[in-house]
């Protein structure tokens, strides 16, 4: 093993990658291979379509992404290729993730000739439509803007050499599979092209997918017996629900440049928590699912840069989201997904670093322990909270939010919209009167 803990002793230019690869990786500052890395390229380099497990974290976009660009490399499109015709396509259940393999491909890509797009929603429709449709190479993509192109012609994928499906049990958890079948259904067959396809966990219906639309692919898990980081130290407290704001600020105030990330289960929580941190002088922003594309990569490129001490979020972030330097993840609320526990403390802790993950198991969400126990084969060391972690807070230091104000879509048959308007006239006329 090499002198970092992450990493083997198996080096990047070992595979005997093309000059122009070798350049991007050298770029991206790499030298040598994580476990994902070395197990996964060997089989992907010659060929083998490969379902790997692999938590975030842990290179598994190096390794595709090196894999493709060698496939490519390997197997030229055909001379009839028209430009809207992608050679590689990778499919990622979120913006955020989706947005860091792009990142990522233009690095590693950066001295081929393959030009790299990206496309998800919540933004720039007509400049990602237009984009794709003028030329690609390295589709990466969300599935519901994937398909909203496709359906209007922009792109084909007749043409392409690479399917890549990332987090794939994610893509369950949102509903995505009949999207994904729709879109490898239209590319060639699977003897036709590389397939890889990664997961926090091979489960059966992950298995299912991988063999119904791939060839024979190997199957690679890494330390499939330790879900969680190992330098992640996890710390647990039993705490009343009225203790919980005043514990996070408490801890919050005592950690000195930290980068922290506040998991609630609820939008309503977050806004609680924001108002509350806000309040206490503590800057913060909210990340969940309602916050405009722009608006969310402002945010967390303010909170990247060190602009933000605290970001509060909800599950939306907890996966695809490459945040350097996040040195504490707080579980506000315990999940009730045992695998978000795993995806929310794997934001602290990557590529080797340390970190640590703090869990409030009160009153309302407490019953998802044994459960999160189970599943990650540990317990969580817990203990009471200390009185001197808890802040002194005033219950008016809270900010609120401003609420929109409520529109009535006028449709005939409404009751809300009749009855407003009645009461809107009569009291008109009464003050005419």
């Amino acid at each position: 093993m090499n002198e970092e803990k992450h990493l083997t002793d198996v080096r990047f230019d070992s595979f005997g990658p093309s000059d122009a690869i070798l350049a991007g990786v050298k770029d991206a500052g790499f030298v040598y291979c994580t476990p994902i890395q070395a197990a996964t390229l060997p089989p992907a380099l010659a060929g083998q379509d490969v379902a790997g497990q692999a938590q975030t974290g842990t290179g598994k976009t190096a390794a595709f992404l090196l894999a493709a660009l060698h496939q490519m490399e390997k197997h030229p499109p055909s001379e009839r290729r028209r430009p809207n015709q992608p050679l590689a396509l990778m499919v990622a259940p979120t913006r955020e993730l989706a947005i860091q393999i792009e990142k990522d491909a233009r690095v590693l890509a950066g001295h081929t000739p393959y030009k790299v797009e990206v496309v998800y929603g919540g933004t720039g429709y007509e400049s990602q439509r237009n984009a794709v449709r003028e030329g690609v190479d390295i589709l990466i993509g969300t599935p519901g803007r994937l398909i909203d192109y496709f359906k209007q012609k922009v792109y084909d994928l007749r043409e392409v050499r690479v399917v890549v499906l990332d987090e794939a049990d994610r893509m369950f958890d949102l509903g995505f599979i009949k999207d994904i079948r729709f879109l490898l259904r239209r590319c060639p067959p699977p003897d036709k092209r590389l397939g890889m396809l990664f997961s926090a966990t091979l489960s059966f219906r992950i298995k299912e997918l991988a063999y119904e639309h791939m060839n024979n692919p190997k199957t690679i898990e890494i330390e499939p017996d330790k879900v969680t980081a190992d330098r992640i130290e996890e710390q647990g407290f039993m705490t009343a629900n009225d203790e919980k704001i005043p514990l996070l600020i408490g801890l919050l105030r005592q950690w000195q440049d930290a980068r922290t990330i506040v998991f609630v289960n609820t939008k309503r929580a977050a806004d609680q928590v924001w108002g509350f941190l806000q309040g206490n002088g503590i800057e913060t922003a909210v990340l969940s699912g309602d916050v405009p594309q722009k608006k969310r990569m402002s945010l967390l490129k303010k909170f990247t840069e060190g602009g933000l001490d605290v970001l509060v979020a909800t599950d939306v972030a907890a996966r695809g989201l490459h945040i350097p330097d996040v040195t504490h993840v707080v579980n506000y609320d315990l999940p009730e997904d045992a695998e978000d526990y795993v995806h929310r403390i794997g934001r602290t802790g990557r590529a080797g670093a340390a970190g640590k993950a703090i869990s409030f198991a009160c009153e309302t969400h407490a019953f998802s322990l044994p459960d999160v126990e189970a599943y990650i084969g540990h317990s969580i060391p817990m203990s009471s909270v200390p009185q001197e972690l808890l802040a002194e807070v005033d219950p008016s230091s809270r900010i609120r939010t401003p609420r929109k104000p409520r529109q009535h879509n006028g449709r005939r048959g409404s009751n809300r919209g009749r009855s407003g308007n009645t009461r809107t006239q009569g009291s008109r006329k009464r003050r005419q009167g």
